[in-house]
């Protein structure tokens, strides 16, 4: 336990101090939001119809993909998985966000308009996970049946976690809730591989989550999908086969009922889930 907690420490300091650096160079370099003229290309409309930055998301990519390198304790194939992982849903999730429509939307929406011969940013950013998520999972599994669970798992989380980014400081909540119990249990059963897997992004996450919640900065596509990619392969590397099966059925199980059901509705109806919501967010404005 004592090696794999070193490994977590060192993994979470470096992606917060990292996430931390890249946020302040590319905030200093481009217009705060608001103050430009015009809005500029990492500039978005939050749900209060104010000026946010999507620079978190690449910050959170270049914090997390720096200590994915630098972290102790990862085998260079792992190492090199994480990194595929993070930075390549990363580097996707950021086409999304500079070139992405909302003309289609959710897997269904893209798929059906790749179906008429039509690709979208989307349909490009679900293909290019896609591909990652094998590419990251055939560095970290034995045999063609668990690249192909793994590979799905990492960029169903990948997406999944993408969902949630509706509201200031929801993904990263859940990255934390969902990652948190993960570390734990590598922690106390001795796998530090995964320890100082988990803690890399939930380091970088932390660390920004302030400017989320906040609501002077959002993951966007690049940020949540990295995240949860990183979150994904975590997980793959613990869970045994059942479990995986498990990870994967409840990502698609989700994924499928956002197509009908919004998860911000869901959890403004539950006072558990929106109290949690709610936490060190701004008050809602009154209708």
């Amino acid at each position: 336990m004592a090696r794999g907690l070193r490994y977590a420490l060192v993994g979470a300091a470096i992606g917060a101090v990292a996430a931390r650096a890249a946020y302040t160079a590319f905030t200093r370099l481009a217009p705060r939001a608001g103050e430009e003229k015009e809005p500029g290309r990492w500039t978005r409309t939050n749900h209060r119809g104010e000026p946010i930055t999507l620079l978190e998301g690449p910050a959170f990519v270049a914090g997390s993909g720096v200590a994915a390198a630098l972290a102790p304790g990862l085998p260079p194939r792992v190492r090199l998985a994480a990194l595929l992982a993070g930075v390549g849903s990363g580097a996707l999730g950021a086409y999304d966000d500079l070139y992405g429509t909302t003309k289609s939307k959710g897997f269904k929406g893209h798929l059906t308009a790749l179906g008429r011969g039509e690709v979208t940013s989307g349909a490009v950013k679900i293909l290019g996970i896609g591909a990652t998520g094998l590419g990251a999972a055939v560095l970290v599994s034995k045999g063609p049946v668990d690249t192909l669970v793994n590979g799905a798992a990492i960029a169903g989380t990948a997406n999944l976690a993408n969902l949630f980014d509706l509201r200031p400081g929801r993904a990263i909540k859940v990255g934390l809730l969902t990652g948190g119990p993960l570390l734990a249990a590598s922690l106390f059963r001795d796998a530090p591989l995964t320890a100082a897997l988990t803690a890399v992004p939930l380091g970088a996450a932390a660390a920004l989550l302030p400017d989320d919640l906040g609501e002077r900065a959002m993951l966007g596509d690049a940020g949540a999908n990295a995240l949860g990619a990183l979150l994904g392969l975590a997980a793959v590397t613990k869970l045994g086969r059942r479990g995986r099966f498990v990870l994967l059925g409840t990502v698609a199980a989700l994924t499928a009922a956002s197509e009908k059901v919004s998860f911000t509705k869901v959890i403004a109806g539950n006072p558990v889930l929106n109290r949690l919501d709610m936490l060190g967010r701004r008050p809602v404005d009154p209708v």
